[in-house]
C-alpha cells in the first residue's frame, strides 16, 4: 500500500474553480511574456501554461509541494520550461520582471495581516515588467454562511481515484470574526474500493477573508489600479451574488 503525503492529497483533491485554469491561460497568452505564478503549489496552472510554451516561473513556500510540481513537469516534458523556486511572496526576490503575476485559487488569503499583504503586493509591483498584469481571485465572504460553516465539520468533496479508491476532505473551520481569520482543520481520508478507511491525514492552515471594497482600497493604496473585474471566470460582471471576485490589475 502506497503511502500518501499531504503535496500528494492536495494534487488529487484540488482541481481549481470551474474555468480558473483557461482564465489564466488566456490572459499569460495575452501579455505575451513570463509568467510569475505565486503560491504555485504543485503546478496545476502553471504547468498547462508550460506546456502552451509559455516560459513560467513557479514561487511556493512549500518544499514538499514544489517537489511534487517539479516531478509532474519532468513527467509533462515541460521541466525546460517551467522553473520552481522556494519563497515566500512576501519577500522574494528574482532577478527579472514578468508581464503577468498570477495568485491563482485565492492564495492570496495566506497573507494573514495587512502588513503581508502590503509587502506581498510591494514585491508584485516591484516585479512587474511595463504594462504588466496582476492577475489573482479570492473568494467573497458572506457573513450568514461563515457563521453557518463555524466549528462544524464540512464534508467539501469526494474525488474518486483510477484504481477504485475514494478521497474524501473534510474542513473544520473556526473563525475569528474580529481579524478576519479562518482557522482550518483538514482532513483526507482514503477509502478502499469497499469503503473502508486505508489512511488518514490532517493539516492545519488559516485564512483571511478580505472584503471586495477592502480589496480595492488595499491597491490602490500600493500603487495599483484595478482595470478588470469578474464575477466568475466566464467573465460575468461582478455583483452582489457573485461568490467569486476576479481582479486584472496594473501598476499606477
Amino acid at each position: 500500500m502506497n503511502m500518501y503525503q499531504w503535496a500528494d492529497y492536495y494534487d488529487l483533491t484540488q482541481r481549481g474553480l470551474h474555468g480558473d485554469l483557461q482564465f489564466y491561460k488566456e490572459y499569460a497568452m495575452r501579455t505575451k511574456g513570463e509568467v510569475l505564478d505565486l503560491a504555485c503549489g504543485t503546478g496545476r496552472i502553471g504547468i498547462p501554461l508550460a506546456k502552451e510554451g509559455i516560459p513560467v516561473t513557479g514561487l511556493d513556500l512549500s518544499t514538499d509541494m514544489l517537489q511534487r510540481a517539479e516531478e509532474k513537469a519532468v513527467t509533462e516534458g515541460v521541466s525546460e520550461q517551467i522553473t520552481f523556486i522556494q519563497g515566500d511572496m512576501r519577500s522574494f526576490q528574482i532577478d527579472k520582471k514578468f508581464s503577468l503575476i498570477m495568485i491563482p485559487f485565492r492564495s492570496f488569503l495566506h497573507l494573514l495581516y495587512i502588513q503581508d499583504q502590503m509587502k506581498a503586493l510591494k514585491k508584485i509591483r516591484e516585479h512587474l515588467a511595463p504594462n504588466g498584469k496582476l492577475v489573482f481571485n479570492v473568494f467573497v465572504p458572506v457573513i450568514s454562511h461563515l457563521y453557518e460553516e463555524s466549528e462544524n465539520l464540512k464534508l467539501r468533496s469526494i474525488t474518486p481515484l483510477e484504481n477504485g479508491e475514494q478521497v474524501a476532505m473534510y474542513d473544520f473551520t473556526r473563525y475569528d470574526h474580529y481579524q478576519q481569520l479562518a482557522d482550518v482543520t483538514r482532513t483526507y481520508e482514503r477509502l478502499d474500493t469497499s469503503g473502508k478507511m486505508i489512511e488518514r491525514i490532517t493539516g492545519r492552515f488559516t485564512l483571511r477573508y478580505i472584503f471586495p471594497s477592502e480589496l480595492h482600497h488595499l491597491l490602490r493604496l500600493n500603487g495599483f489600479k484595478v482595470v478588470e473585474r469578474f464575477g466568475n471566470f466566464q467573465k460575468a460582471s461582478f455583483g452582489p451574488d457573485s461568490k467569486e471576485l476576479i481582479l486584472v490589475a496594473e501598476a499606477l
